[in-house]
């Protein structure tokens, strides 16, 4: 059991001892902290917005989350079941101090969290991330007397406006996608992409199949929209002779495609592809961060422009893109952010854009895959334990490859002549995040063991 209190927000296990576990205890300390925070910007802004996903202990982690909220002097507008993109466009439009977004993404059922929003509805900084974890640790939390308690109300209008915002964008070619017709199965993996998906498909015109539709919690398989979780969404795309299958996490932000012959696209050619598709449109920067596939930044330079590489975390995503005023950008994990939007990583979005894409040059997923350059990426991980020094380890293996291309700006990513390798210990899991790239399983496997094989002694 876990609990993990971090600057990217509060995430850990349903149950067991306070502070071990996500207990009501630490649900109400971390949104306490939280608001105490938003108290002491000054800005006068006293509303936040709450929504959920759809996972078992939403609607009581939501209960306590909103009226501590209220305890601490702030309206609460609570979206109730919704998405982690819907959350974020909803903050500026209810011109809010901040968000409060209940969903432990890709993580199992038995976990939750907390994640944090700012007034624009962008995740929180890290500096901010530092002050909050401060107002939790310190306890320095004031509630409002009984005269100043925040009010409550209840809004379910945001998923009809995120997706009347979407069919807006200018990039959506929406008369000729209706023409297509495309029949689509979704896996809404038992949460909230079943409230969202198939109302925007419908609206494109297209015949929508759904799978792991009732919105439970009790997740069909795991949540994460890798390709080896993605076996029955598969098989359904096959089954129903359907032009794509669509995969989402819980909270709706991260997106993946099956092809018409039931094969996984490769959540990392998600951005890849939708990004091709904006520079098409509205040649620009783009952004992803260093463990994301290579083929987004050859992409970017055969329409002439500048790929820029970023700390893993949407946040430094969205920095980076702010920065070098990228028109689109995301993460390799299935993570679509488009400016113009909002910045955050919406799956909805995505969803559209690649049905632009495919709709504008009249080709189905299989033979769009093979318009990029062929990468193959390993994801591993290592358990994080009580006698595994980290920082050792990133230490050790920078002095072994120091004749290498190094980037220590999040953990070590070693570039190698044929490949890259990047070792980080993750924001959201007790575990060390080992990924490596190559134009083959083949050089990809060898180029991962030769850097654990650096450290292998320290764990």
């Amino acid at each position: 059991m876990t609990l993990i209190k971090s600057i990217s927000g509060i995430r850990g296990t349903i149950g067991g001892p306070v502070s071990e576990n996500l207990t009501p205890i630490d649900i109400v300390e971390c949104t306490a902290g939280y608001a105490s925070f938003l108290k002491a910007k000054e800005n006068n802004k006293t509303k936040v917005v709450v929504g959920r996903d759809g996972r078992i202990s939403g609607e009581l982690v939501s209960g306590l989350v909103c009226q501590t909220l209220q305890m601490m002097g702030f309206d609460v507008v609570d979206l109730g079941l919704s998405t982690t993109p819907t959350v974020e466009i909803a903050v500026p439009i209810e011109e809010a101090a901040g968000g409060i977004i209940i969903t432990a993404s890709h993580n199992g059922k038995e976990w939750n969290a907390l994640k944090f929003l700012n007034h624009k509805g962008e995740f929180i900084s890290h500096e901010d991330g530092i002050q909050i974890l401060a107002f939790i640790k310190e306890k320095n939390i004031n509630a409002s007397p009984v005269m100043e308690l925040g009010s409550y109300r209840q809004n379910d209008d945001y998923i009809n406006i995120h997706i009347d915002q979407i069919l807006a964008l200018p990039y959506l070619p929406i008369e000729k996608i209706q023409t297509k017709k495309f029949k689509v199965v979704v896996d809404c993996i038992n949460s909230t992409g079943a409230l969202i998906l198939p109302q925007l498909l419908d609206k494109l015109g297209a015949s929508v199949v759904t799978i792991n539709s009732d919105v439970s919690g009790d997740f069909a398989h795991n949540p994460e929209p890798l390709p080896k979780h993605m076996t029955q969404l598969c098989d359904e795309v096959k089954a129903n002779q359907a032009d794509l299958g669509i995969c989402v996490d819980p909270d709706v932000d991260r997106l993946a495609f099956v092809d018409e012959n039931g094969k996984a696209f490769g959540e990392e050619y998600t951005l890849v592809a939708v990004a091709d598709y904006i520079l098409s449109q509205k040649p620009g920067n783009t952004v992803s961060n260093l463990s994301s596939t290579r083929a987004l930044a050859d992409v970017t330079t055969k329409y002439g422009k500048d790929y820029i590489a970023s700390a893993v975390g949407e946040v430094n995503v969205v920095n980076a893109m702010k920065a070098n005023n990228a028109v689109i950008g995301g993460e390799g994990n299935g993570g679509v952010i488009l400016p113009e939007l909002h910045y955050g990583r919406d799956a909805v979005a995505g969803v559209a854009l690649m049905l632009a894409l495919l709709a504008e040059r009249d080709i189905g997923l299989s033979e769009l895959k093979t318009s990029y350059p062929e990468y193959y990426i390993i994801k591993q991980k290592i358990q994080l334990t009580p006698s595994i020094d980290i920082e050792k380890i990133l230490a050790t293996a920078q002095t072994a490859f120091a004749g290498e291309k190094l980037n220590n700006i999040d953990g070590l990513k070693v570039d190698f002549d044929n490949g890259w390798v990047h070792l980080r210990k993750s924001n959201t899991e007790p575990i060390i995040r080992v990924y490596a790239e190559a134009h083959s399983e083949e050089i990809a496997n060898k180029n991962i063991q030769l850097v654990k094989s650096s450290f292998s002694h320290l764990i």
